[in-house]
């Protein structure tokens, strides 16, 4: 797919999208429940919760009514397409997978369930590829810098993904089983409740697929995950409250590394909470976590053991001051890599900490409102850093919202970049890199749809990268500018979600100075259409990205592509559902990321494309609410 139709496919989607808004413009409100799915509640913007058009940044919510039409197979397959979001893999089911979010790379930015921070502290970056969806309700796409609130990494926003929470009543069971494509067998289970204060969740899933080939006439690399979730909280009387959280996913995935090749992983999330009510006016709420990101790898060449785990204390209050709130708190975290090593060689450094305090305004002085947070981190192996945000909101009336924010983030140099075990392929005394992001939005916000459009730019100065030697230097600067366009409706029996992304990722400095960042696409649309008929429930996505350049130089380019998806659902009796998804109609070729093998006579690289699955069908039957 080249430049041009794409543009015009995004420039006519925009034209036939005008018509919608003018009509559900002019069409009266039905329910409460509209502007509820419409503006919904966010927490994870401001770190209290906010509806989205007060959160005065630009957010993406994706609710449990979104998950369940669309029943993704994979977290990556929910993400891919939507506003500022950019997703590369290397293959289907369980490979690598990177995820950018507004140009900023998988280690710019930040994953957090249910509040607490997963990712490989060797690589930064989090494994989205080995998360089931089905374990979740709720996803939150906050996109812009949040340093100031979350700490390293969150230079293109944060992501957090939410757990189901038992309700008071009585026991609640829910299951499904299906299967499809590639010999694949999808199986999940949960059991809901509770009694007086009490309420649980638990659940456990299983994924398991035959898979396809990453390469071309290559092997069929296969995929299996085995995930379990457990809640518990209590209320007592007086609103005090404390809960815990234990979400653990475990198994292996195979891939090729210049022959057969696979990962045993375990991700894994453990915390336990305890609010208080000091006051009328003040909430103090204690979190205790651990989160572990666990890799074995063997392949031909090598073997390597990759194992993280961070604890986390994070001490949060909350004021009420009439129409203001303030936030404040602090926060210890320490890395561990236990016993990791790669080729039988350990690290040089297994552990570190850091420190942090943070404080946060929310001045609300209608129409105009404000948000000013600051934090300070003190990071036992790159020194301290000082992030701050301000951000401001105007009401021009009752349906619109527009909004200025300047933020500044900091990317954290990894375990491999500072003590990666291979002489000279490591450098202890990097810096973070550093990043200040500038943003101008408006929101429209009606009874049964919304808009928002955002345009920002993002200075990064201080990129690692790699010198003439391989070794990691603080030398690059990039400059990050884009726009976006998400739209939402709710009419009659339909539920529409449109996304426009425009991007300009591009290198400032060195010899690809004026190149485009690799893998980063720079135009993607997404389009979400689904319409209720009575038992029955049909919908589909289309989602299209233009090309991209698998490296710095700009010579590898992969071209841009477009795949539809289609589902269906039926309520065939009471608390039973069939759905059935059809996944890249068109079985078209999606290319977004290429590897590369050495000759073994000339030793010259030889690149190869990393294969997508191609169309596939999946079908499961669900019982329960």
């Amino acid at each position: 797919m080249n430049m041009t139709r794409t543009s015009r496919g995004l420039a006519a989607f925009g034209l036939a999208a005008l018509p919608l808004a003018i009509q559900a413009a002019d069409t009266p409100s039905e329910s409460a429940a509209d502007t509820v799915s419409l503006n919904p509640m966010v927490v994870t913007a401001a770190l209290v919760p906010r509806t989205a058009d007060e959160s005065l940044t630009s957010v993406t919510v994706l609710d449990e009514a979104v998950l369940r039409r669309q029943d993704p197979t994979s977290m990556t397959d929910l993400l891919r397409g939507q506003p500022g979001v950019d997703i590369t893999t290397q293959g289907s089911f369980g490979k690598q997978s990177s995820l950018f979010l507004r140009g900023a790379g998988s280690n710019a930015n930040v994953l957090m369930i249910d509040g607490i921070r997963l990712r490989s502290a060797t690589t930064g970056a989090a494994s989205w590829e080995f998360l089931d969806p089905r374990l979740f309700e709720r996803a939150e796409i906050v996109r812009g810098p949040r340093g100031s609130l979350y700490g390293a990494d969150a230079v293109g926003g944060v992501i957090q993904l939410f757990t189901p929470e038992g309700e008071v009543g009585a026991p609640q069971p829910r299951f499904s089983v299906g299967g499809g494509s590639f010999d694949t067998q999808r199986h999940s289970a949960s059991l809901a409740g509770g009694s007086g204060g009490t309420r649980y969740y638990v659940a456990g899933s299983r994924f398991d697929t035959d898979g396809t080939a990453v390469r071309r006439e290559g092997d069929d690399k296969g995929h299996d995950n085995t995930s379990g979730l457990m809640r518990l909280s209590h209320t007592f009387e007086g609103d005090a409250e404390v809960g815990l959280l234990a979400l653990r996913s475990r198994g292996r995935a195979e891939f090729d590394a210049s022959g057969p090749a696979v990962d045993d992983f375990v991700q894994q999330v453990a915390g336990v909470y305890g609010e208080l009510p000091v006051t009328d006016r003040w909430r103090s709420r204690l979190t205790l976590s651990e989160a572990r990101d666990e890799r074995d790898t063997v392949a031909p060449s090598y073997a390597s053991r990759f194992e993280t785990r961070t604890r986390t204390a994070r001490w949060q209050n909350t004021l009420a001051l009439g129409q203001h709130e303030l936030v404040a708190g602090a926060e210890y975290a320490e890395d561990d890599l236990g016993d990791s090593e790669t080729s039988g060689l350990p690290f040089d450094e297994e552990r570190r900490y850091n420190r942090a305090v943070f404080a946060q305004g929310l001045l609300d002085f209608q129409p105009l409102t404000t948000q000013l947070s600051l934090r300070h981190d003190d990071n036992q192996a790159f020194g301290e850093e000082l992030t701050g945000s301000l951000a401001l909101g105007y009401a021009l009336n009752e349906h619109h919202v527009a909004r200025a924010s300047y933020g500044t983030a900091f990317r954290a140099p990894t375990f491999n970049e500072l003590y990666f075990p291979f002489v000279g392929s490591s450098n202890p005394d990097l810096a973070a890199e550093i990043s200040g992001t500038l943003e101008l939005g408006i929101r429209g916000q009606h009874d049964r749809w919304f808009w928002d459009l955002a345009a920002y730019q993002t200075e990064v100065d201080d990129l690692i990268a790699l010198d003439e030697t391989f070794r990691p230097v603080n030398v690059n600067e990039a400059r990050i500018r884009g726009a976006e366009l998400a739209l939402g409706a709710e009419i009659d029996d339909w539920t529409l979600a449109a996304a426009l992304t425009w991007m300009d990722p591009e290198s400032r400095s060195g010899d690809n100075a004026g190149k485009r960042l690799a893998r980063r696409a720079t135009q993607g649309l997404r389009l979400d259409v689904d319409r209720e008929l009575g038992d029955w429930s049909l919908g589909g996505s289309w989602i299209v990205q233009n090309h991209r350049y698998n490296d710095a130089a700009n010579q590898a380019r992969l071209p841009g592509y477009g795949i539809v998806n289609l589902r269906a659902g039926w309520r065939f009796a009471p608390m039973w559902s069939l759905r059935a998804t059809l996944e890249n109609v068109l079985d078209k070729e999606v290319v977004t990321a290429q590897g590369a093998e050495f000759d073994p006579v000339t030793f010259e690289a030889m690149p190869f494309d990393y294969l997508n699955a191609g169309r596939a069908a999946f079908v499961s039957v669900h019982f329960g609410q």
